[in-house]
């Protein structure tokens, strides 16, 4: 029988995630598992409905996800309380592997633990904001307490950086006078991604008044829960300071001199007053830890808290050993949260090296995925032909033990990554000129990165083009050269300086910035997590706009499906090859997740060129007729006409009578969790615990009133809306609900009735917001040409777009020297453009940019009553008439939002051709839905581009006779 203390976990923690997931993703139906919390579900439709996801521009990616999902199924719908149950519920064949159910059955795994292996850069730290927000929500708002949930929570990380990203992400960036702006935290600038609005205020409070950094643990009283932020030494009780390197025999007189008389009184290490005191302090940090009555741990980049050399020989780590003094007293209100691209331990070497991934890993989004999908750059390997042709040491020249200059291989790995990076830097700036790609160079130690800084300066960079960081062999720093280091460090992204950054393992993790293009591994260490984490720095995305996406999906194509060069270099990283990594390199290009580039096919920016106006452009340009309300107007009281908003037809009085209790208070059950947004209309959460109808009327108002934003696809803008008077909607929302909305006269005061409008599952909110915000949007375009003022906002206000060169054309009647169309589908639009500029009925045209034309946008209501905003395709004049024009296929012609959109246009061209001539470029204004099949007829038979229009011009009868 094989001995349990020598077979591992191996893989089969892998296999479990993926039965976790399996589980998970059956059990999630519409947005919410059927036995979780109505906190939960309300956050779990917040996240991932797209009813709310389609208005954000930034959404968690499946990866993240999946981590969610996965975390809460185990926790709350299954309400596992170790490790053993985890596997007991969805992986019980794994418990016959004797080896691993010893493994499981260790006092470490006795409480809820779960580890999240994602790839780096794929966004670890957004998935430990929304377990911690679903964790305090639960916590606070649960009525009978389970010991599943806590509003104390513990975030520690491996080292100095991945603290201070944590404490920025949690507080802000902190200023030049050391002042956090929570302005700038992950929490608020995601705030529509991580927070439903019910809950900002008191999350943000929460935060804001509850974090405690590492000094501050134990000692800074918190009224509602706590967030300790720590490195992991105050586990470990050791200092971040200690530095490992052996320093020359002159340099360190009294460590001699202590050899040879070792009992030394004074101040030697461990006996000064500050290190006394800093070690009674510590300890009472942990003893106020572990008397905490119920805690959440986040352990960022978990895989240092498992350090074993050989399996078998087990020595846990003081981080750990620390963990376990916390948990104990408090049994399963210790929840244990890991994340780590590389949760694994190693045994053997060469062909008998064997990966034992930690049983509690509960869903693995790896590298292979996050390539694929594009969410990290695509790594590529620079195998230099003359660097394969020569036998070269690619260790430092040494005298002794002290280096004294750089091997010839070393040498020519520098050269080529310095090679490489001046490559991109040329190209780049065509396209964008603050994109600064930057060269990362990992030296054995800090020893050799002088002589790798002064290799760099001899080929001709100055001395701000080089940052070097010198560490030990921990990745440590001395915390007083730190707080020079991190600014510059967090900022290299946004200056072209410096260049390239030169460091030992400082900068293994948490060195979180997108711009590195280059890295040179001068050191030859072959263990896989260091590998993997050194070639992590790199992955983060760079070229994250949306117009260079379809140019970087053809070439992960071409290089990782095709196995042809790519297009261009842009979010690719290339890694310099060193020998001693082979190994590791064999292994990705196996998973097809790595390529060898020695050329591209077209260039470092490939086919994407900037193109600019033409130098006659003033005779093509159009503009976008905003109309915005004068500033002398905007108070006027504009009211909602009730007689037109519909009654609620679902559900009768009687019926719903039912389902209330006229003598508790706000009645509400599991299934409660419909929060109905209009746009950004949001139901509030708070809105079901009104205490009172007058409390309720003021809750829909003020969700309606102070929720109205715009938000662009790839920024925010203000738009013009609506200013309702609010003592006005009050007026209009009461008379409503007690003579129209049941079709009946209702009286909300009378034994309690307004409770009726609670009810989650009879759909009353949802019609109600939904009635309202077509009430408001109608009361938008009753704006009379005399109450309005007109922005026009010309297109050759951009300059310049950017596009696929082989997907666009030279044009004659329009603004810019060549024109773009999709590469997907994008037949039907380049079609038309070459048929309008050919007509001598067309005068301009101009194909709308969704990206770079953020005015031009017609908001619409979609058909689940939310507000939304479209880009039409194109503006074309001719001699009597101007057209927006919506090119659709043929099949999506009938959609229901289609339909939406064309009421919505209709609506806008209207009001526009109520204003003065001049402010609409002295034309009627027309709008054309254009099938291509109809687009096609009418070619065949000769028809003008008038012709065209004509013939395919919406007019609102026939729109209203669709709709309704």
């Amino acid at each position: 029988m094989a001995n349990p203390m020598n077979i591992g976990t191996r893989e089969l923690p892998l296999k479990f995630a993926a039965k976790v997931s399996g589980c998970a993703n059956a059990e999630f139906n519409d947005f919410q598992f059927a036995a979780a919390t109505p906190i939960t579900n309300e956050l779990l439709r917040f996240w991932f409905s797209d009813a709310f996801s389609e208005l954000r521009e930034f959404n968690f990616h499946l990866g993240q996800k999946q981590a969610i999902l996965n975390t809460i199924y185990l926790h709350e719908v299954l309400k596992i309380n170790n490790v053993t149950d985890m596997y007991a519920a969805c992986g019980k064949d794994t418990l016959d592997d004797e080896g691993f159910l010893f493994e499981i059955q260790k006092p470490k795994y006795l409480h809820p633990k779960y580890c999240m292996k994602m790839a780096t850069g794929t966004g670890k730290t957004w998935v430990m904001h929304a377990l911690l927000i679903w964790q305090y929500l639960n916590a606070k708002y649960e009525e009978t307490k389970t010991g599943r949930y806590t509003k104390n929570f513990l975030l520690v990380a491996p080292g100095l950086i991945v603290y201070e990203r944590l404490l920025d992400a949690y507080l802000g960036k902190q200023r030049e006078s050391g002042f956090r702006e929570f302005a700038s935290s992950d929490l608020k600038v995601f705030e529509k991604l991580f927070i439903p609005e019910s809950f900002r205020e008191e999350i943000f409070g929460f935060v804001q008044s509850s974090i405690c950094q590492k000094e501050e643990i134990g000692r800074k009283v918190t009224a509602d829960g706590m967030i300790a932020i720590t490195n992991w030494h105050l586990l470990a009780g050791s200092e971040e300071e200690e530095n490992e390197e052996e320093p020359s025999l002159l340099e360190n007189v009294p460590k001699n001199i202590n050899e040879l008389l070792p009992i030394s009184p004074g101040t030697s290490a461990g006996h000064s007053l500050e290190s006394l005191d800093n070690n009674f302090l510590a300890g009472a940090e942990l003893e106020f830890l572990a008397s905490i009555n119920d805690l959440a741990v986040f352990n960022d980049e978990a895989h240092h808290i498992h350090e074993n050399k050989t399996y078998g020989e087990i020595k846990e780590v003081e981080w750990q050993r620390s963990l376990n003094y916390i948990s104990q007293p408090k049994g399963t209100k210790f929840i244990q949260i890991d994340f780590s691209a590389t949760p694994y331990d190693v045994t053997g070497s060469g062909q008998k090296r064997t990966k034992h991934y930690f049983p509690h890993t509960i869903v693995d989004f790896d590298l292979a995925a996050a390539i694929r999908n594009g969410l990290v750059k695509t790594i590529a390997l620079d195998k230099r032909k003359e660097i394969a042709a020569m036998e070269l040491d690619f260790k430092a020249e040494r005298e002794g033990n002290k280096p004294v200059s750089l091997s010839e291989g070393q040498r020519v790995m520098l050269r080529a990554g310095l090679t490489k990076l001046k490559q991109l830097e040329s190209e780049f700036i065509k396209i964008k000129a603050e994109k600064h790609p930057k060269m990362f160079v990992i030296c054995e130690d800090t020893s050799v990165s002088p002589l790798v800084t002064q290799f760099l300066m001899q080929e001709g960079l100055g001395e701000e083009d080089v940052m070097q960081i010198d560490s030990d062999r921990k990745g440590n720093i001395p915390a007083k050269e730190w707080s020079q280091i991190k600014r510059r460090l967090f900022n290299v992204d946004k200056h072209a300086q410096p260049k390239v950054i030169v460091s030992v393992l400082m900068l293994r993790e948490g060195f979180d910035v997108n711009n590195i293009c280059v890295i040179v591994p001068l050191r030859s260490a072959q263990a896989p997590i260091l590998l993997e984490q050194t070639i992590g720095r790199g992955l983060r995305l760079m070229w994250r706009e949306p117009e260079f996406q379809d140019s970087k999906d053809e070439n992960r194509r071409k290089l990782l499906t095709e196995k042809k060069e790519p297009d261009n270099l842009m979010d690719i990283l290339h890694i310099v090859e060193h020998p001693k990594f082979v190994e590791f390199y064999d292994e990705l290009m196996k998973e097809n997740l790595a390529g060898t580039i020695e050329g591209t096919g077209g260039g470092v920016i490939g086919d994407i060129i900037t193109v600019g106006l033409k130098d006659d452009y003033k005779k093509y340009d159009l503009y976008w007729p905003t109309i915005v309300r004068d500033s002398e107007e905007e108070l006027k009281e504009v009211l909602i006409d009730v007689d037109k908003i519909r009654p609620f037809t679902t559900y009768r009085i009687e019926q719903l009578e039912k389902f209330i209790n006229r003598e508790g208070d706000v009645f509400f059950s599991e299934e409660m969790t419909v929060k109905t947004r209009f746009g950004e209309y949001i139901v509030k959460g708070d809105l079901f615990d009104a205490k009172s109808y007058n409390e309720y009327l003021s809750k829909v108002v003020n969700v309606i009133t102070n929720a109205v934003v715009n938000i662009g696809v790839r920024k925010q803008k203000a738009f013009p809306f609506l200013q309702v008077n609010k003592v006005a909607l009050v007026r209009a929302i009461d008379i409503f609900i007690r003579h129209k909305l049941f079709s009946q006269d209702f009286d909300p005061l009378v034994n309690n009735n307004w409770k009726l409008l609670l009810i989650a599952k009879s759909g009353i909110i949802d019609h109600m917001m939904k009635e309202l915000g077509e009430a408001i949007y109608n009361a938008q375009q009753n704006i009379t040409a005399t109450e309005a003022v007109v922005i026009k906002n010309y297109f050759s206000e951009v300059e310049t777009l950017r596009m696929r060169e082989k997907y666009c054309l030279p044009m004659e009647k329009t603004i810019y020297k060549a024109q773009a169309y999709p590469s997907n589908k994008g037949g039907l639009e380049k079609t038309f453009m070459e048929f309008v500029d050919l007509q001598t009925d067309v005068l301009a045209l101009i194909k709308i940019n969704e990206y770079y034309h953020d005015f031009a946008k017609i908001f619409y209501v979609r058909e689940d009553g939310l507000l939304a905003f479209y880009s039409p395709d194109f503006l074309v004049k001719t001699n009597n008439g101007i057209y927006i024009v919506e090119t659709k296929a043929q099949s999506h012609l009938s959609q229901g939002n289609v339909q939406q959109k064309q009421r919505a246009t209709i609506d806008t061209v209207e009001r526009i051709n109520e204003l003065q001539l001049n402010d609409r470029m002295n034309r009627d204004w027309s709008y054309v839905l254009l099938g291509e099949n109809t687009f096609a007829a009418l070619r065949k038979q000769g028809a003008t581009a008038t012709d065209v229009f004509e013939y395919a011009m919406l007019k609102k009868q026939e729109v209203i006779g669709e709709l309704f």
